[in-house]
């Protein structure tokens, strides 16, 4: 399944220059459209500037995931095993967990727990650049799937012990300083 998969995108590579170059944009470059709406969001306004931190964070938290993995799991990329249609160069390291895909749905989903519209958009930007690492022969739709999965699970992770933290700490300095009011 996973090979009819990547096999079904990836032969595209190389016959449509338009949505090659598009392609091969999304895959390298729109992390920065993501940098850009989170440097935005920090100077608008306090709500937004605790969505930009638990976006941070869940980038932060998926970078140690993905770390961790790479040191106990290797699963050879899919131009190390089989003829594919290489756009970009990559690194020869494994194909799980895809650190595009994990990165901008950890993002996405943090801002989508929030700013539903934007989180949307977002969202739909992580898609696209999920597919394009299967489009330039970088990764499996597995890869892919799990990736997102994981991206989104740690942005909800994040999102959720903030809350748990804000709310424990009302409740700490409601019982340390009820008397003192007085």
């Amino acid at each position: 399944m996973d090979d009819k998969g990547l096999r079904t995108i990836n032969q595209l590579a190389g016959r449509y220059s338009v949505l090659d170059m598009l392609m091969i944009l999304i895959s390298k470059k729109v992390r920065y459209v993501f940098m850009f709406v989170l440097i935005v969001m920090w100077f608008r306004n306090d709500s937004q500037k605790k969505v930009t931190v638990n976006a941070v964070l869940s980038a932060v938290f998926t970078l140690f995931i993905h770390t961790l993995m790479k040191c106990f799991y290797f699963k050879p990329r899919p131009f190390m095993k089989r003829r594919v249609g290489i756009l970009i160069p990559s690194k020869i390291d494994s194909s799980f967990l895809s650190k595009h895909t994990l990165l901008a749905f950890a993002v996405s989903t943090s801002i989508f727990l929030h700013e539903r519209i934007l989180g949307s958009v977002m969202w739909g930007l992580s898609l696209l650049t999920g597919f394009s690492r299967i489009w330039v022969g970088h990764h499996y739709p597995s890869d892919i799937i799990r990736s997102a999965f994981i991206g989104s699970l740690t942005g909800i992770i994040i999102d959720k012990a903030a809350d748990f933290l804000k709310t424990m700490n009302r409740k700490i300095n409601a019982i340390l300083f009820s008397g003192i009011d007085k």
